[in-house]
Parts: C-alpha cells; sequence; structure tokens
C-alpha cells in the first residue's frame, strides 16, 4: 500500500535545499487543485494525498470518466502504515511535510539520500549526458563557469548565449543574453553564483521543436524507456502535452528527425543514466529534448539532452492519461481559469 504525492514545486523547493521552503502561490495553487493527478496512475490498494478529497474525486471523475475512492487528506496519514512513498519529486521540503503529519521516515529516502537526488539533479550532468550522447545528427555543448568574465567575453564575441542556474523551475532560472551584459544580467549571474555555486552557459539554437523522453530507473542499474512528450511550452513554461499512440509520436517526430536516430540516442539514454543512477536513484525521470535547425537552413538536428528532469513529468502523465482515452491524438492541457487550474483534454 503507497501514498502518492503530487508536488509541483519539487524544483523550487529543491533550489532552495530547505525543509521548512514555503512554495509561491501558484506552486501551493497547482498542488491543491491539481493533487488527484497520481490516482491516474495508482493501483488498486494505493492511496493519493489531497487537499480536499470529495473535490479530488469529483476533478478525477471528470477527467477520466472512472471514480477512484482513495484519496485521503492529510490529518488521516498518521492512521495508515504504508510500504513505500512516490511523490513527484523528492526533496528536503516534502519530506519534512510528510514526517509532520505522521508518515514514517523508514518508507522515505534519508537527508542523505534527498542530497545525494539534488546533486544528481545539477544542471553539470545533463552537460555531462549531451556530450556522451553525441552521435551523427545531434547538436549541443554547454558548459559550467563561476567567472562573469568568460561570459561577458562570448557575448562581445557576437555570441547569442542561454545562462541558467543550476537547480531552477521551468521558465525560471534561465536568461538569454546576447550583446554586452547589462547590469540586471550581471546582477543576475552573480546572484546565482553566489547561491548556487556557479552558471550553466549554452550556445541559443534556432529551436523548432520541444519533445522528450520518459524513463524509469529501479535504482539497480536498469533505466526502462516509458515513452515520448510532445508538450507545448509558453515562455518557458510548460503548457501541455499531445495524447497520442508511441507509433504516432513517432511519426511526428520523423518528420524532423529519422527514428532510427531517435531509438538510439533511446538505447544510449538507458545505458548511461542507468550508469549514472545505480545505487542513487530509483523512480520515475526524463530528459527534455528539442529538434534545431540547421544553420544553413537545409534540415534539422536534434539536440538530445537540454534537460534531466529527475523527477515524474507531465510527460508521464500524458502517457498515462493516454491509456483512458479514445479517439486519439488529442491535446491535453493546464489552464487556469476563474482562480482554478485544470486539466483539459480537447481534441
Amino acid at each position: 500500500m503507497k501514498l502518492l504525492v503530487f508536488n509541483p514545486e519539487h524544483d523550487l523547493a529543491l533550489a532552495a535545499n530547505l525543509s521548512n521552503f514555503t512554495a509561491p502561490h501558484a506552486g501551493r495553487q497547482l498542488r491543491a487543485d491539481l493533487g488527484f493527478v497520481p490516482a491516474i496512475w495508482a493501483a488498486a490498494d494505493d492511496f493519493v494525498l489531497v487537499e480536499n478529497v470529495e473535490d479530488a474525486e469529483r476533478r478525477f471523475l471528470r477527467l477520466t470518466r472512472r471514480p477512484f475512492g482513495r484519496f485521503i487528506a492529510k490529518d488521516l496519514l498518521c492512521k495508515l502504515q504504508f510500504s513505500a512513498v512516490d511523490v513527484w519529486g523528492w526533496d528536503l521540503a516534502i519530506r519534512a511535510y510528510l514526517l509532520r503529519w505522521g508518515v514514517e521516515a523508514v518508507v522515505m529516502p534519508t537527508v542523505t539520500q534527498i542530497d545525494a537526488i539534488r546533486q544528481l539533479s545539477h544542471r553539470r550532468h545533463a552537460m555531462q549526458l549531451l556530450e556522451s550522447l553525441q552521435m551523427p545528427g545531434t547538436i549541443g555543448c554547454a558548459s559550467e563557469t563561476d567567472q562573469m568574465d568568460i561570459i561577458a567575453d562570448r557575448l562581445h564575441r557576437g555570441e547569442h548565449l542561454v545562462v541558467k542556474a543550476p537547480w531552477s523551475s521551468s521558465g525560471r532560472g534561465v536568461r538569454f543574453m546576447e550583446g554586452d551584459m547589462n547590469i540586471y544580467d550581471k546582477g543576475w549571474v552573480r546572484h546565482v553564483i553566489e547561491k548556487q555555486g556557479s552558471v550553466m552557459v549554452e550556445p541559443y539554437y534556432n529551436k523548432v521543436k520541444d519533445f522528450g523522453m520518459e524513463f524509469v530507473s529501479d535504482g539497480k542499474g536498469l533505466v526502462s524507456y516509458v515513452g515520448l512528450s510532445l508538450f507545448q511550452t509558453s515562455n518557458g513554461a510548460y503548457t501541455g502535452n499531445i495524447l497520442a499512440s508511441e507509433d504516432e509520436k513517432e511519426h511526428m517526430i520523423s518528420r524532423y528527425i529519422s527514428v532510427d536516430l531517435l531509438k538510439a540516442i533511446r538505447q544510449k539514454t538507458c545505458t548511461m543514466m542507468g550508469l549514472l543512477l545505480k545505487g542513487r536513484y530509483a523512480g520515475a525521470f526524463g530528459i527534455d529534448m528539442m529538434v534545431v535547425r540547421r544553420d544553413d537552413g537545409d534540415g534539422f538536428l536534434l539536440h538530445p539532452c537540454v534537460e534531466i528532469n529527475l523527477r515524474r513529468t507531465m510527460g508521464h502523465v500524458a502517457i498515462s492519461l493516454t491509456e483512458h482515452c479514445s479517439g486519439l491524438p488529442k491535446l491535453m492541457r493546464i489552464e487556469y481559469n476563474s482562480n482554478v487550474y485544470k486539466i483539459r483534454i480537447t481534441s
């Protein structure tokens, strides 16, 4: 009997690295409104933690057209014994929260194990994986620096750069820079280096399409591929996913990138991530990728590792929801209307 928890503020909590972390209002509301989401993949004897049981039952039924009767409020957690806890992503804040409400420490990662997960989530690991995945038909490079002068010099030489904080949430902690650095960019870079030790620097690419691959690690060296995630963003923030069969999603991507290259990247990712995560992380994760237009405009290249998300992703949600949808493909969107977050599926 597992406890499943949706904590979408995870990336921010991981960056803060505090047990007593308070998420911004938007993050708290997203968790409250969509806390029912793990019921989509829950087993029959699992419980899903939500803030309002009746509201979660109503929202889940509306989305999936099937009931789920094992939502649980936090004040009842102390009355049950769970064999395991499956959260969206592990950080000190969610561990402390569950401990306060009576979940036993023995079924959760230790503070030391969470620190290992945090270190694995540093963007330098994405940079290293990117280097390992380079093969004909791919592109991508990144570097890490704690020197402002290095960034300023590259900009002065005419490079268009993407500068990222080592730990950050989607749409946050990322700056696009071109030309001489202004006072705001300098202040931001200085602040990130002071707080997180360095920044990651990447060339700006002519992106054509975002997508990702979703995986699961058993923590023993085996990484299994789950499926493609064709998602949409707005100003760097996630907005939605395509719900479709794996064959349909491969066909959509094959307009730009060969299926053989996708399969080669998929296999190599399983191997490399299996080695990296062995003994250190068990659970779902995703790799964000993108299709890039060639500089000469003649065709496309694959950027095989924009980010490693060492947590469950909305791509996993989309893949699980696909099993409950007919008349595919469809579009799953996260919408904010009338002060409420909703998942909406449209044809």
